[in-house]
């Protein structure tokens, strides 16, 4: 019954963003809510889905081609592709899309040497795609978060028994026919998974929508709240993303839920990889090759490029005080999650019971909530905390405290907390599964109660779960932008909001030290997690969302 508590509590602290949006929304917006209705919400929705149902189908093409090419074939650099495809991760959506914009815009070094080698003068001369537009979107959408369905469907591909790819190829199938009627079927519930992943990163972007002129939802919720004045109005837009969003996640885990398929033997051997040589392997390399150029080495060498020429930036007192701030803050974010985490799985332990569980995986929902609807919630429970102990203090002692959680950076680190709860909820889930419950029973007989099992038996076993959970953390809450944009207090500036309001002011290339920085911070990680063959943490985040 206590663990039930205590994990009830932990759901209650991940839950009250979503109760306080139901009850703003269900206020009044006055005027607000008839002109949203008539004029935003249908476009919003329109360019929302269109949105989706492109990086959707972009994530999914790249991801499985990606997948098959390097688990199934044998070609130059395969080892190196496996590894590079990940790359992507390491950069967040938004400074990709800003890097594209100075890439390819009028003065970028695409269209000048166009014009350099075609002699044209003006922009009048050539036609030339815009990238500030939906396409554009979609496309640096899918560059960055394909990786996802890459990991989930390459895990299953390897994962598929070899006799059954054998019998396939001795009744003829050659490998085209071999991956469209044996693989891809049976992988299709890994990348449903990865799939609805990318679409959860994508409905959570603000920074490369808003600058590519996107209108989606997301937008609208930003616009609504900080442009209109209108709160309520921003928390009935959200809900209505909420609602979107459950159902991308219900259509994800039906579809899931039906594929079944079963191995008939136990003994598995080791794929026997198609070799491809001559131009099949020229093809396969550049196949790997392109949405690693594109969705990472083109972004990180502009990046290094500007910042080679700023070097003084890194020492700025700006860019200084705003890498503090994001260190505090996802310091703080990574331990609060970890804990919250730690006493899930733990009371899960203990308890053995179904209940208890499924608060646990209640709890880990945050991660497929967008950052704006957490941003919108988490603000009136704020607010009135604030306001409770100012009021408080006040009548006791005479003494405003003012704003201590809106106005100290605490409530982005309580969106982040829930956002990021599932990340480190499945890397300790995986890790104390792992630890025999004869351990727990010796430490019973010997007298220890439950925190003197966790402290000193559990937790030592559990250091590298531990430190994978606390770093993946902190490295999405490095990056994270929605929440914060909107939660920060004045003059508070976190590395991925100086680097926005830069780009918003029309001058990226002077924030690019600090996107360097951010890109630097999720790149060291990720290549540990991969060198230690921990990726699974990642992928395992599919099942959370």
């Amino acid at each position: 019954m206590e663990t039930r508590r205590i994990a009830g509590a932990v759901c209650l602290v991940v839950a009250l963003p979503l109760i306080a949006l139901v009850v703003i929304a269900s206020g009044s917006s006055g005027e607000a809510w008839p002109h949203l209705f008539r004029t935003v919400l249908p476009r919003a929705v329109v360019t929302t889905f269109l949105l989706v149902a492109g990086v959707g189908a972009g994530t999914a093409a790249m991801g499985v081609g990606a997948a098959w090419l390097v688990s199934m074939c044998r070609f130059p650099g395969r080892g190196l592709f496996e590894i590079a495809l990940v790359l992507p991760l390491a950069v967040p959506t938004y400074i990709v899309a800003y890097c594209y914009v100075e890439f390819l815009d009028f003065t970028g070094p695409v269209q000048t040497a166009i014009r350099d080698l075609l002699g044209y003068q003006s922009a009048r001369d050539y036609w030339f795609p815009e990238i500030r537009s939906l396409p554009g979107a979609i496309f640096v959408m899918t560059m960055v978060l394909y990786p996802y369905v890459y990991l989930t469907t390459r895990v299953l591909f390897l994962m598929q028994s070899a006799c059954a790819l054998d019998v396939s190829r001795t009744l003829g199938s050659g490998p085209l026919r071999l991956f469209f009627r044996v693989a891809l079927p049976l992988a299709r519930p890994a990348v449903a998974a990865g799939v609805t992943l990318a679409l959860m990163e994508c409905l959570n972007d603000i920074g490369a929508v808003e600058f590519f002129g996107v209108r989606t939802l997301t937008f609208a919720i930003y616009d609504t709240w900080l442009n209109r004045g209108s709160l309520a109005g921003a928390a009935q837009l959200a809900v209505i993303l909420l609602i979107i969003v459950i159902g991308i996640i219900a259509t994800e885990r039906t579809a899931r839920g039906r594929q079944r398929y079963h191995v008939t033997t136990t003994r598995y051997q080791p794929l026997a990889r198609f070799s491809l040589s001559g131009w099949r392997a020229v093809l396969a390399m550049l196949g790997c090759l392109l949405p690693v150029s594109l969705g990472f080495l083109v972004p990180a060498v502009l990046l290094a490029d500007f910042s080679s020429r700023r070097l003084e930036q890194f020492t700025s007192p700006a860019l200084l005080s705003a890498g503090l701030n994001s260190l505090t803050i996802a310091l703080l974010t990574a331990i609060a999650a970890v804990f919250l985490a730690l006493v899930l799985v733990y009371c899960a332990r203990l308890s053995r019971s179904h209940g208890v569980g499924m608060l646990g995986r209640f709890a880990a929902i945050g991660y497929a909530v967008p950052g704006t609807v957490l941003a919108v919630g988490i603000l009136v429970p704020v607010a009135a905390f604030d306001n409770t102990i100012d009021a408080m203090m006040r009548s006791l002692f005479g003494v405003s405290t003012g704003l201590l959680l809106a106005g100290s950076g605490a409530a982005i680190v309580y969106a982040c907390t829930v956002r990021f709860l599932a990340v480190s909820h499945g890397a300790l889930d995986a890790g104390l599964s792992k630890i025999t419950d004869h351990l727990d029973m010796a430490a019973r007989t010997l007298g220890r109660g439950p925190v003197r099992t966790l402290t000193s038996v559990h937790l030592p076993l559990m250091r590298p779960a531990l430190a994978t959970a606390a770093l993946l953390v902190f490295v999405d809450t490095m990056k994270e932008l929605s929440a914060t944009v909107l939660l920060r207090p004045f003059n508070f500036e976190t590395l991925a909001t100086y680097v926005y309001s830069q780009a918003s002011r029309g001058v990226f290339e002077e924030a690019a030290p600090a996107a360097l920085v951010i890109v630097a911070v999720g790149l060291v990680p990720l290549m540990i997690l991969l060198r230690t063959g921990a990726q699974n943490t990642i992928e395992r985040r599919a099942g959370s969302a």
